[in-house]
């Protein structure tokens, strides 16, 4: 897997970065639910990755329901 960086993973967002603006060459993992904030009133956020980043849960696709 030449190319098996976030970019290219189905659980990667390219879009906002939990919050009103775009960061260059990022974007949000959806490859687990948002992450719990300490506040108890503060909503739970999604990692933000870069594109080039990589996990052990790359996909090329989500898998079958």
């Amino acid at each position: 897997m030449a190319h098996a960086n976030c970019k290219t993973c189905a659980f990667y967002e390219d879009h906002i970065a939990n919050n009103t603006h775009q960061l260059d060459d990022a974007g949000l993992c959806r490859a687990n639910p948002p992450v719990s904030q300490t506040e108890p009133d503060s909503r739970g956020l999604w990692p933000v990755v870069q594109a080039s980043d990589w996990c052990g849960k790359f996909a090329t696709a989500f898998a079958a329901e």
